[in-house]
């Protein structure tokens, strides 16, 4: 590839990779995406329908989420390019709803509570429609909100963990609240990746989005319990 290529190549998006590579990963990563949201859904009520969640103190289900969350990422990273690589993703998004069933219980054990995750699981598709609109619509490189985003996600977790032992309810919403705002944009941060030519691996692309409309649909169910729950 020539000066000039390079060049042209990134006037039109700011990749190395062909446009016909970048639409093919946009592709793969919606379809797996669509396809992740089955084990996760399975994970969810086979975890709400056992107790296995709620079995779990809140001490141990913090360190076998951290512990099972990281080492199925570690495993992603090392099985992407391989056909290992979707049954691990797959693995991980079982394993995530599995860990998604405490908050999807306490939620169930409210009066409304079906009527609360399905108005998160519709705010969830909105933002995740607006943000992949906007990305295919956004023409400036946003690659440079990747560190930022990653920062804030960062203080995000430490935070979280602290709140664990603090217990703060007023600490908890805000948190939530910018969890949903920090998500929203890595999902518009990761699409746009993927459209610039700069993420070129779906398996990678679909981890990233899905973490991030997990963390949204969390927030936002959490927020929806604290202010819109009715007891029974």
């Amino acid at each position: 590839m020539n000066l000039q290529s390079v060049s042209s190549e990134r006037l039109h998006g700011g990749g190395y990779a062909p446009v016909a590579q970048r639409n093919r990963v946009l592709r793969n990563t919606y379809a797996l995406l669509a396809l992740s949201m089955v084990p996760t859904v399975l994970g969810a009520w086979i975890g709400v329908a056992s107790g296995f969640a709620q079995a779990m103190t809140p001490g141990i289900g913090l360190m076998v989420f951290l512990a099972g969350a990281f080492g199925f990422m570690f495993a992603i990273e090392k099985t992407k390019n391989s056909a290992a690589g979707v049954p691990v993703l797959l693995g991980f998004t079982f394993f995530m709803g599995l860990m998604l069933a405490r908050l999807i219980g306490a939620v169930l054990g409210l009066g409304n509570g079906a009527a609360l995750i399905m108005t998160a699981f519709a705010g969830t598709g909105v933002i995740f429609l607006g943000m992949a609109t906007l990305s295919s619509v956004i023409k400036r490189d946003l690659s440079a909100m990747g560190k930022w985003l990653f920062i804030g996600a960062v203080m995000l977790l430490v935070a979280g963990i602290a709140n664990f032992f603090i217990q703060s309810s007023a600490l908890m919403v805000t948190l939530s609240v910018v969890a949903i705002g920090i998500f929203s944009a890595f999902i518009l941060h990761d699409l746009k990746r993927v459209q610039d030519g700069y993420e070129t691996n779906y398996i990678t692309a679909t981890l990233g989005v899905y973490l991030s409309i997990y963390n949204v649909f969390q927030s936002l169910l959490a927020l929806l319990g604290i202010f819109g729950g009715q007891d029974e």
